[in-house]
């Protein structure tokens, strides 16, 4: 779901794209209305949808609150509820909320320990390195409580949206699922096979296997009219890999770099920050457009979709490009004619 505008109308056409066999809806949530307000919208004009944060910034609440917040969704839901987790980065977090971005692997561990005490009712007296409860200093009043509430799970499915190796790693150990950005399935394994192997190695045995989502961009047709929807993402593109941090901190940055487009992703980020916006997004890789998104024919979708899966994706996130909702809803009946098996 878009986080700039028209969500009662996009809500209002979500009962069109489950009948086409639409499964779960992600809401984001930046410096923009919340996510969480407009999840309960959702969750109340829906009766099988799976709706899930994608993501809550890790530093925007206590953990106490994340944990609370997802059990109050899951429970006006009914138990369709994912909590989508992720770090946001410095210019977002210190910028609008704030509040210092550090130790952004090590408060997510902690934050998601907490979460799964709180979901299982257990009195919160966790001594952690980022996170005391109850908090020490202060008044000295502080008790440890246990919620209120009996939630409708115990385990709600918490998701990790990682970039970076050691994010990565922790998603792949902890996580019920992992999100990524920018998924270009021949590249995948080189940015993340080795993470996702060593968080593997630690994972749970209570945990099912990772679930993978991967976006996408969505339009299915013939000629130039489909395939020059590809450079509408151009400046999406270029914001992230240009505009997202700061020279030496910008995570989208580095994943182009570790996708084999060093000189490009220099080239995009002078131009972005110099003020050339424009010169920046013609600088996004052709290929990089093209293999992380599924916009061609009936025919390309589908070994894209194979593709996919292939390189290990259990869940796809789509974003269908088309101008009206009838379009968009034919677009995720045919993304699920073509999906391999479906």
């Amino acid at each position: 779901m878009d986080y700039a505008g028209g969500f009662p109308e996009a809500v209002a056409g979500l009962a069109d794209y489950e009948s086409a066999g639409l499964e779960i809806v992600f809401v984001p949530e930046a410096y923009s209305f919340d996510a969480v307000s407009q999840l309960g919208f959702i969750a109340a004009r829906t009766r099988q949808l799976q709706i899930a944060s994608g993501i809550l910034p890790i530093y925007s609440r206590t953990p106490a609150l994340t944990a609370m917040t997802a059990a109050g969704l899951d429970y006006v839901s009914g138990g369709r509820f994912t909590l989508g987790l992720g770090t946001s980065g410095p210019q977002v977090i210190e910028g609008w909320h704030g509040v210092p971005y550090d130790a952004p692997v090590g408060r997510t561990r902690e934050l998601i320990e907490i979460c799964r005490k709180v979901w299982r009712r257990e009195v919160l007296d966790y001594q952690g390195k980022h996170y005391t409860l109850p908090y020490t200093g202060g008044t000295g009043l502080g008790k440890p409580l246990k919620l209120i509430n009996r939630p409708v799970r115990d385990r709600i499915p918490v998701v990790i949206a990682a970039l970076g190796p050691k994010n990565v790693e922790l998603a792949a150990e902890i996580a019920d699922g992992w999100q990524p950005i920018f998924y270009f399935p021949e590249k995948a394994a080189v940015a993340w096979q080795a993470p996702l192997a060593a968080g593997a190695a630690k994972r749970q045995a209570d945990l099912a296997p990772l679930d993978v989502i991967a976006a996408a961009p969505l339009a299915i047709g013939d000629g130039q009219a489909i395939t020059g929807l590809r450079d509408v993402l151009r400046p999406h593109f270029a914001l992230y890999i240009g505009g997202m941090g700061a020279r030496g901190r910008n995570f989208y940055n580095d994943l182009a770099v570790r996708f084999g487009y060093e000189a490009e992703a220099k080239a995009i980020q002078d131009a972005y920050l110099a003020g050339r916006k424009d010169e920046a997004a013609a600088l996004v890789p052709v290929e990089l457009l093209e293999k992380t998104s599924l916009i061609g024919s009936e025919g390309y979708v589908a070994e894209r979709l194979a593709t996919l899966r292939e390189s290990g994706v259990t869940t796809l996130n789509v974003t269908p490009l088309a101008p009206t909702l009838a379009e968009r809803v034919a677009a995720i009946e045919k993304v699920r004619e073509l999906l391999p098996g479906g």
